[in-house]
């Protein structure tokens, strides 16, 4: 599924998400099979990306709700609304039903290592989120304590890391830091969770909104596309660790010799399988059981 045509008032298109009103204080939010790298959408998806992403997060959403309230209502067939009668099989699987919040235009980071954006700042300045870091550090090598690295959330581009106190002074002290405190320990509980399956989480992020004034986690979280995760049997500081995400397929865009700016090159169907292999893999790891478990074969 690519985005398909809802009978519903479309409230946002995403480059992964469509999201549709449902009255007045919910959402229906889908999750395509489109993928995107370097800011562009590309020709063809990866089958059940979609599913992987929504199923994790509903997964996480349960998993950490006793501690931070979230957006999700449902996931389930038969709360779609009647108008949705004829499309359940298609969205059966990639879709949450969520309450409507008020986003709060900053993406909570969370590293734990020195990965990505953080260890391309860390080579130009020394510095992490603007803060500045022991000399020495290898690429990927786990960080003395997880550091809050908070960046501004723009529709288009790229978003720009920012210091807390950018933070703190664009939202207040006092939400700032609820913000900081909840991601903090999202990231730990998340942490020792994959820790246990045999994965390093090595950098997350999450987006919280308001409903009145309680502030809730939203969108989607704890994913593939949203956080780094390491093979914890293979991890080495001073290289580029292997990940359960789309960075193979970034490895193969920059092979092609595409500019990144004129219109992106169809994936070759073996890119596309593996890249479906390793959302599948990721879900698995963590969930502890298969998306698609085998059918039971017919004893005779």
């Amino acid at each position: 599924m690519t985005g398909t045509e809802l009978p519903l008032k479309l409230f946002a298109r995403g480059k992964v998400r469509d999201t549709y009103e449902l009255g007045p204080d919910q959402l229906l939010m889908v999750a395509t099979d489109r993928i995107s790298a370097f800011d562009h959408i590309l020709p063809n998806g990866i089958p059940d990306r979609g599913k992987v992403l929504t199923q994790l997060s509903i997964f996480w959403f349960s998993q950490t709700d006793t501690f931070q309230p979230n957006h999700l209502i449902s996931g389930m067939v038969p709360d779609l609304p009647p108008a949705l009668k004829g499309y359940r099989e298609e969205l059966a699987g990639r879709f949450m039903i969520v309450r409507k919040a008020k986003r709060i235009d900053f993406e909570c980071v969370v590293r734990g290592y020195l990965a990505g954006s953080a260890w391309k700042e860390y080579q130009e300045s020394q510095s992490l989120a603007g803060e500045k870091m022991p000399p020495g550090l290898r690429e990927s090598e786990r960080l003395a304590s997880p550091i809050f690295s908070p960046a501004t959330k723009v529709e288009s581009g790229h978003d720009e890391n920012i210091t807390f106190d950018q933070m703190k002074k664009d939202l207040g002290d006092e939400l700032a830091t609820k913000l900081r405190d909840a991601s903090m320990e999202l990231y730990k509980y998340a942490s020792d969770f994959a820790g246990k399956r045999g994965l390093i989480l090595a950098d997350t992020k999450f987006e919280f909104g308001t409903v009145g004034d309680e502030v809730i986690l939203i969108d989607e979280v704890l994913t593939p596309d949203s956080s780094r995760y390491w093979e914890t049997l293979t991890y080495r500081a001073g290289a580029s660790p292997e990940s359960y995400d789309k960075q193979f397929v970034r490895d193969w865009l920059t092979r092609s010799g595409w500019d990144k700016e004129s219109d992106p090159p169809r994936l070759p169907e073996d890119v596309v399988m593996q890249t479906r292999l390793r959302y599948l893999a990721a879900y698995q790891r963590l969930v502890g059981k298969q998306l698609f478990p085998p059918k039971p074969r017919n004893e005779t």
